[in-house]
C-alpha cells in the first residue's frame, strides 16, 4: 500500500511511471527515495480511498509494523515496529514507538490511535530514530502530518455510509483573511457506527463508536522568509464500554460457559474462544460477550495545540520552533469477565497533559556539509485511578489503584550530512538526553461490594478494607494506604547514528547505518504487591545495524526498496500481568530482559508495467528471540530460562499484494479499481511465557474499492469493502498467569459507499 500512495498521491502526466512523494523523515522536506532510512509513506488520496479514520486502519499494510489496541482499554495504542513495542495499557510505561503529529511527540499512548481527517500523509520510520526524534523511539516513529493551509480559498466535504450503521462526514474549508498574509482553515469529522458484538445480557450491540473532532489553523506569512501556523484541535469520543471476551482455560476460570441468550434461546456457541486446552484461541462465526455490571461508557476528551514558526535565511540558518500542548481525560467502565454474570469489573479515570518545545536550525556549514541542530524539552503529568473488583469469590475482592507521575526530558542534538564525493554522503548524528521521573502508586484492597457508579469517583461507600483503612466513605487519596510505592529517578544517555549512502545511478542508492536507541526507565504503576513498584525498572538500549537499497528502474516504472537489519536489544522492558490465587491480588511488573536480538528485512516493490496499471507488494520478515533472560514467575514461583523464545507481538512474516487500475471513460471521467491482500503469520501477544493461549493466529484479509471520478476532478464516488471475505479472528490475547485471561475480536467485514466534493 505505501507504494500505492507514492503512485497515486502525486499523479504524473498520462499515468506513466512512479511519481515522487515528499517526506520529513529527517526534519526536512526530501524525496522519499533520497532518504537513507526504511520509510513507508501513505498519502492523503490513499488514506481517503481506504476509508482510514484512525491509525489502526493501517494495520497489516506496512511491513514489520503492528498498529493495535488493548481489548480492555481500546483508546490505548499498541505500536510495535520490528518487534519492539510496549504491551502495557497504563500510561506510566511510555512508548518505544513515538507518534509524532505535526512535529510534536505524543507522550501518552492513550488517545494515540489518532482520528484521521484532513491528513496529508503518514510516514512510518522503522528502526531507532533517537538522533532527530529523541528518546522512546527504539522501535521507530509514526510521523503524521496534517494538511497545511495554502493561503487559497478551497475545501471539500465527504460523506460515508456503511454496514454496522456506519456514518461519517468529514470536511475542510480554507478562507484567506488577508490576501497573501493571513488564512484560516477549519477541518472536522463526525464518525459513528454500531458495535459488531452482541451483549448476551440484553441483545444490544457492544462497542458502539461516536467521535467528533474539529481542528482550526491560522496561517500567517508576514514575509517570504517567515511563516507561522497556530493550530488547535478538540476530539470528543463517546463510545461504548470496552469489549472483553473471557479467555480462560478449563481449570483456570472459564467464566463464559455455554448458556442462555437474553431472549431465552439456548446459545451453545457462546463459550470461551480459548476453551480448548492446549490450543490457540479461535474466534467464533458470531461475536458475543456480556455486560450487566457497569455502564456502557467510554468517554475521552482531548485538546491539542501547536504553534509552529519558521524563519528562513537567517544568520544561523533556517530556524524552526515548535511549541506543543496536549491535555486528555479518559473515563470508562469495563466488564472484565465478559459474561452475563456479575464476576469482575473495573472503572478507571485518567487525566494527563504534556508540554513540549523544540528549537532547531538547518544550516549549510560549507558547500559540502550541512547540519540540523537544536534542543528539545518536554514535561508531562498524569493521574490515574482504577477500581477493580471480583465477585466470583464471596464476599468479593476490591482493589483500588492510584498512579501519579511527572516526567521531564531535556535534550540537545546534532545531525550532519557531509558530501564526501558527488555520490557518497556521510551522515553522523548525536543526541544527549536527560530524563527524570517522579512517580507514586498506591493500592488499597479489601472485601465488600464497591459502588462503581458512585458520582464521586474517589469515594467507595460500601466497602470494608482491613487494616488501617476502615472508615466507610473516606477519600482513598487522603488516607494511609495498604501499599504505597514509587520514587524519583533520572537517567542520562548519549545516542547516535552514523551512516553512509552511495548514489550509484539516477534515483538509485545503497546505504548502511548504525544507530543506538534509548528508552528511559520508570516505576511500575499498576501494582498488586509491594514488590511490583518499590524499585525502578531500568532503561533499555538498542543497537541497530542496517543496510538498504532504494532504486527506481526501467524509466521509473519499477521501484524497489529493501532494508536488512540486525538489532542487539539490551535490558528490554517487558510487562507481566498476573493474578495470584493465594492472595486474590492482581499485579503487574515491568521487567528488564537481559538480552534479546532481532534480525529481519523489508522489501517494498511498486511497478507500473503499462499505462494506468500499478502493482504493489511488500514483504517483512522477523526473527526475534531472547538471548539471555531468566524469568521468575510470581505465581508458580518457578524460574524459567527463556533463551531462544520469541518476543511479543512480533509475527515472523507479513506481506501484502495489491493492484490499482484506472480505466478511462469518454469525456475524461474514470473508474479506478483497487484491491489488496494482506497476510500476517502467528504471533505471541501479552504473555512473557509463550503458550498456546497467548498465540494470535495467522490472518488473511482482502480489501477492495471501486471509485468513479467524473471529469473535472471535483467529485468522487467510492464503493469500498474491508475484510471482504468476512474472516473472523482473534485480534489480541491478554494472558495472565493464574487468571482467566482476556481476548478481543478483530473487525468483521465492513463495506459502504462514500461521496466527496471539492470546491
Amino acid at each position: 500500500m505505501p507504494a500505492h500512495a507514492q503512485a497515486q498521491d502525486a499523479p504524473s502526466d498520462e499515468y506513466v511511471g512512479i511519481t515522487d512523494i515528499v517526506v520529513t523523515a529527517q526534519k526536512r522536506e526530501e524525496n522519499l527515495q533520497d532518504v537513507p532510512i526504511a520509510v513507508s509513506a501513505v498519502g492523503s488520496e490513499t488514506l481517503g480511498s481506504m476509508q482510514v479514520t484512525t491509525l489502526q486502519a493501517l494495520q497489516g499494510s506496512i511491513p514489520n509494523t503492528q498498529i493495535e489496541n488493548f481489548s480492555n482499554t481500546p483508546n490505548t495504542a499498541v505500536f510495535t515496529i520490528r518487534g519492539i513495542g510496549v504491551i502495557e495499557p497504563d500510561p506510566y510505561a511510555g512508548n518505544t514507538v513515538s507518534i509524532v503529529v505535526d512535529g510534536v511527540p505524543q507522550f501518552f499512548s492513550m488517545g494515540a490511535l489518532l482520528d484521521m481527517y484532513d491528513v496529508d500523509r503518514v510516514e512510518v520510520l522503522r528502526g531507532p530514530q533517537g538522533t532527530l526524534f529523541g528518546a522512546n523511539t527504539t522501535g521507530g516513529v509514526v510521523n503524521v502530518t496534517t494538511a497545511r493551509p495554502t493561503g487559497n480559498f478551497g475545501g471539500y466535504i465527504k460523506g460515508n455510509v456503511g454496514n454496522w450503521d456506519r456514518f461519517d462526514i468529514t470536511g475542510s474549508i480554507e478562507v484567506p483573511l488577508v490576501s497573501d498574509t493571513l488564512s484560516l482553515k477549519l477541518s472536522g469529522i463526525h464518525t459513528e457506527r454500531s458495535g459488531w458484538t452482541t451483549n448476551v445480557w440484553d441483545g444490544k450491540s457492544m462497542g458502539d463508536k461516536n467521535i467528533n473532532a474539529v481542528r482550526g489553523m491560522l496561517y500567517f506569512t508576514p514575509s517570504p522568509d517567515v511563516d507561522i501556523t497556530l493550530q488547535g484541535e478538540y476530539v470528543g469520543a463517546r463510545n461504548g464500554a470496552p469489549i472483553v471476551i473471557n479467555g480462560g482455560l478449563p481449570g483456570e476460570g472459564n467464566y463464559v460457559p455455554a448458556g442462555t441468550f437474553w431472549n431465552g434461546a439456548v446459545l451453545p456457541q457462546y463459550e470461551s474462544p480459548c476453551a480448548v486446552a492446549g490450543q490457540p484461541c479461535k474466534a467464533p462465526d458470531k461475536y458475543y460477550s456480556g455486560n450487566n455490571e457497569v455502564p456502557d461508557q467510554s468517554d475521552m476528551d482531548t485538546y491539542f495545540t501547536v504553534l509552529t514558526m519558521n524563519f528562513n535565511n537567517t544568520g544561523i540558518g533556517d530556524v524552526t520552533t515548535i511549541t506543543g500542548y496536549k491535555k486528555f481525560t479518559l473515563f470508562e467502565y469495563t466488564d472484565q469477565d465478559g459474561s452475563a454474570k456479575t464476576n469482575n469489573a473495573t472503572r478507571r479515570r485518567t487525566e494527563g497533559w504534556q508540554f513540549s518545545q523544540e528549537v532547531r536550525t538547518a544550516v549549510d556549514i560549507t558547500d559540502s556539509i550541512n547540519a540540523v541542530l537544536g534542543g528539545f524539552y518536554m514535561k508531562t503529568h498524569f493521574d490515574h485511578y482504577q477500581m477493580y473488583h471480583l465477585d466470583f469469590a464471596s464476599p468479593g475482592l476490591v482493589q483500588f489503584n492510584t498512579q501519579d507521575q511527572d516526567t521531564e526530558s531535556l535534550s540537545a542534538f546534532l545531525q550532519t550530512y557531509t558530501e564526501l564525493t558527488d555520490r557518497l554522503t556521510l551522515q553522523a548524528g548525536i543526541r544527549y538526553t536527560h530524563d527524570k521521573v517522579d512517580a507514586r502508586s498506591t493500592l488499597d484492597y479489601g472485601v465488600g461490594a464497591p459502588a462503581l457508579t458512585s458520582p464521586n469517583f474517589a469515594v467507595i461507600p460500601d466497602i470494608v478494607i482491613p487494616g488501617v483503612f476502615t472508615q466507610v466513605g473516606r477519600d482513598l487519596r487522603d488516607t494511609p494506604h495498604d501499599i504505597d510505592t514509587g520514587g524519583k529517578e533520572s537517567w542520562d544517555n548519549v545516542g547516535w547514528k552514523i551512516g553512509l549512502d552511495y548514489e550509484f545511478g539516477p534515483r538509485q542508492r545503497v546505504y548502511a547505518s548504525w544507530a543506538r536507541g534509548f528508552k528511559s526507565g520508570g516505576f511500575t504503576g499498576r501494582i498488586g504487591v509491594l514488590e511490583d513498584g518499590n524499585a525502578p525498572y531500568g532503561p533499555e538500549k538498542v543497537d541497530t545495524f542496517e543496510v538498504g537499497l532504494k532504486a527506481d528502474l526501467l524509466d521509473r516504472r519499477l521501484r524497489t526498496n529493501f532494508a536488512m537489519f540486525y538489532t542487539n536489544y539490551r535490558d528490554m522492558q517487558v510487562a507481566q500481568i498476573y493474578f495470584d490465587p493465594n492472595t486474590n491480588v492482581q499485579g503487574n511488573r515491568i521487567l528488564n530482559a537481559a538480552k534479546s536480538e532481532i534480525k529481519g528485512f523489508e522489501l517494498e516493490v511498486t511497478a507500473v508495467p503499462v499505462e494506468r496499471l500499478t502493482l504493489r507488494s511488500s514483504l517483512g520478515y522477523l526473527d526475534t528471540k531472547y538471548k539471555d533472560f531468566l524469568y521468575f514467575d510470581p505465581v508458580s514461583l518457578n524460574i524459567f530460562d527463556l533463551k531462544g523464545e520469541a518476543l511479543q507481538n512480533a509475527p515472523k512474516w507479513s506481506t501484502t499484494l495489491g493492484l490499482n487500475y484506472a480505466f478511462e471513460l469518454a469525456g475524461g471521467s474514470e473508474i479506478v479499481f483497487d484491491a489488496e491482500w494482506k497476510y500476517q503469520s502467528k504471533k505471541y501477544y501479552t504473555a512473557i511465557l509463550n503458550t498456546p493461549r497467548s498465540t494470535v493466529q495467522p490472518t488473511y484479509l482482502v480489501d477492495g474499492s471501486i471509485a468513479f471520478r467524473p471529469a473535472g476532478d471535483r467529485f468522487e464516488f467510492v464503493l469500498w469493502g474491508k475484510n471482504l471475505f468476512d474472516k473472523r479472528y482473534i485480534a489480541s490475547v491478554y494472558d495472565s498467569p493464574g487468571y482467566m485471561g482476556l481476548t478481543a475480536y478483530a473487525p468483521p467485514r465492513q463495506y459502504g459507499i462514500s461521496a466527496k466534493a471539492k470546491f
